[in-house]
């Protein structure tokens, strides 16, 4: 699955972004608060704007302080599915309960210097895990291969049942690092500039995943 972020479009043309991207996944968006990362992106109108623009599911990647209040909101304006920072919130389990009770996905994500371990039995209350390739906050990073052992983890452990969900990897994922990614497990694929900055970013979005499916990890 490929989810372009709109982060890397052009904000004065969200809708025309989505529309060109209409073959895709989902549409992710990163959501910054300048306290949790030091930037501030999207909020809630907009993620209320796209919805009502697109059909595409959104992807909403919850980059904030106390996702514990405000990740519910995401589903309930419409987010197919809303992922927030396991290092941002106070009680992941019940945060992911109350977002699946307001009708979406609930993501768990973690930073490249969080390991998963400690985290694998909270992640049976989950369906994403987005394991993050850059450090969150800005997009145009390079790919730090060194999380990739994250996502075989995560793969082992839904091969061997003991976990249902996506496995979601963001930052720097592009035509010579997606291939890796998939290699490693991960089955839906954030990429910004690598879509947006294409001349083409629905041809972008095929090219893509026909690399991703000819490199997934069985």
């Amino acid at each position: 699955m490929i989810a372009p972020s709109i982060l890397s479009a052009d904000f004065a043309n969200l809708g025309a972004a989505a529309d060109a991207v209409a073959n895709c996944d989902w549409l992710h968006v990163d959501v910054m608060d300048n306290h949790f990362v030091p930037n501030l992106t999207l909020g809630p109108p907009v993620v209320k704007a796209l919805h009502a623009h697109t059909d595409l599911p959104l992807d909403c990647h919850l980059m904030i302080d106390d996702p514990d209040r405000w990740a519910p909101g995401y589903a309930e304006l419409g987010a197919a599915n809303v992922t927030f920072h396991v290092e941002a919130a106070t009680d992941a389990v019940q945060t992911a309960r109350a977002i699946r009770k307001a009708g979406a996905l609930a993501g768990l994500s973690i930073k490249p210097g969080t390991p998963i371990e400690p985290y694998l039995d909270v992640l049976r209350e989950f369906d994403t895990l987005l394991v993050m390739t850059v450090e969150p906050g800005f997009g145009g990073q390079q790919f730090m291969a060194e999380v990739l052992p994250k996502v075989r983890t995560a793969r082992e452990h839904v091969r061997a049942g003991h976990l249902r969900l996506f496995i979601e990897v963001d930052g720097g994922i592009a035509p010579d690092t997606i291939e890796a990614a998939a290699e490693a497990g991960a089955d839906v694929f954030v990429a910004g500039s690598a879509v947006f900055g294409a001349d083409d970013p629905g041809r972008a979005v095929e090219a893509l995943r026909a690399q991703a499916r000819g490199s997934m990890s069985v």
